[in-house]
């Protein structure tokens, strides 16, 4: 599996050293030194309903900066929030809602065009048309996290979900036809290839994962206890999860099922949960910070998801840093990260989640076979870390400014030779 790569806001601050061109060359320390990258995500890391594409957009954006480039971060901007910001040596700029955005970061873009190097442009469903905006010698590279076609129909009226996949479809493998593309996944690469038919080169680079720290132990109820962590968003179907805690109730009763994340199917989350009569099984903890968000990871048996499609699954690494194992629907994404019957189960055609995650614990039951999955969570886990990610991006960026370097003089001989061949030009 190639995990990571194959053969309207307010003006840029003036970088702190002279900008350099894409012909400068970096040093080995700084091999991005000079170089200007404008990165474009729909959402950013603090916001109420940032996931795993906000993570990787951002880490990202941290390590080409710690690589010699001077970064500026393009996203939408809630209530309450600066419309500009320097973080981790990232210059944010926010603006608009997660409507407008599409109209303001073009605009923005359109209006500094000359000023950036390359173009990082996260395609979540709907692109930010920045080849249409930039220099054609500005470098542009398409982020594709999975493919939003179930998700417009799952989430919008008939018409607009067919305009958001003419949109996602047509519209978008045109224009980035030639631009190389990164997706995080064997099963995002082939979605992107089946279901968009997708033409251009596409790199597999899948996402890091923080590494496991101590955690300071906590009494938590279940036994087992069970996790979900997550945005609580419907395609997420986290009201699955939380289904559990009553259709294992006979065969479990001391199961809990523990909910960390925010998003708007929070109350109805709560209000399931005592429909079924178990509310005081069901524990929903919202956001939690570092320490105690992996408290209630490392006090786990069992890490569940439910969506229904995922780019990756950044939580599954997250879980097995722990030793925590997942079990998941073998859906695009989650199949990749979950390693089925080594550090997790996959849901499949003909079963219900309630049966794998009640075949699961009795697996952790034994001893034995739990230390052998915690110890295969823990190495898979560590084969995924930022560094890895930033590395291979910055890669990538090396290679389409030196094509943009070459491409420059290429194309202006071919002008000239067509000038030469027309008649136009004196060849002395």
């Amino acid at each position: 599996m190639a995990l990571f790569g194959r053969s309207a806001g307010p003006r840029p601050s003036a970088p702190s050293r002279p900008a350099l061109s894409v012909e400068a060359e970096g040093t080995p320390e700084e091999p991005l030194r000079g170089v200007r990258v404008a990165v474009l995500n729909f959402r950013e890391p603090q916001q109420s309903v940032a996931g795993g594409a906000e993570e990787y957009a951002w880490q990202i954006s941290r390590y080409l900066t710690g690589q010699g480039a001077k970064v500026w971060f393009a996203t939408a901007r809630e209530p309450g929030q600066s419309a500009a910001e320097q973080r981790d040596g990232v210059e944010l700029r926010r603006m608009g809602n997660r409507y407008l955005v599409y109209l303001l970061v073009p605009l923005w873009l359109l209006l500094r065009r000359r000023r950036f190097d390359v173009v990082i442009d996260s395609m979540n469903g709907i692109p930010f048309f920045s080849p249409l905006v930039v220099r054609r010698r500005t470098a542009v590279i398409c982020l594709v996290h999975h493919v939003h076609d179930r998700q417009f129909h799952a989430f919008f009226p008939p018409w607009l979900a067919r305009i958001g996949c003419f949109v996602e479809g047509p519209v978008a493998r045109s224009l980035y036809r030639r631009r190389t593309t990164i997706t995080v996944s064997e099963s995002s690469r082939e979605d992107l290839r089946a279901r968009l038919r997708w033409k251009a080169p596409i790199h597999v680079v899948a996402n890091g994962s923080p590494a496991a720290r101590p955690v300071t132990m906590r009494e938590l109820p279940g036994d087992p206890l069970v996790v979900y962590l997550g945005r609580l968003v419907g395609h997420k179907r986290v009201e699955r999860v939380v289904g559990l805690a009553a259709e294992l109730g006979e065969t479990r009763p001391g199961l809990h099922v523990h909910v960390v994340g925010r998003g708007p199917e929070s109350g109805s989350l709560a209000r399931r949960a005592a429909e079924l009569g178990v509310a005081g099984r069901v524990h929903l903890h919202g956001f939690l910070a570092e320490p105690a968000k992996n408290a209630v990871l490392g006090a786990a048996l069992l890490n569940v998801t439910a969506s229904e499609f995922e780019g990756w699954g950044l939580t599954v690494i997250e879980a097995a840093g722990f030793g925590v194992p997942t079990v998941a629907y073998d859906v695009a994404g989650l199949r990749d990260s979950v390693r089925d019957g080594v550090t997790g189960w996959l849901v499949r055609e003909g079963e219900t989640l309630a049966d794998v995650v009640d075949r699961a614990i009795g697996e952790l039951s034994d001893p034995a076979r739990r230390a052998e999955i915690q110890a295969a969570c823990r190495a898979w886990a560590g084969e995924f870390t930022w560094g890895r990610t930033g590395a291979a991006v910055t890669g990538l960026v090396t290679a389409e400014l030196r094509a943009a370097r070459t491409a420059g003089p290429l194309r202006r001989a071919a002008t000239a030779g067509l000038r030469i061949a027309s008649g136009e030009t004196d060849p002395a």
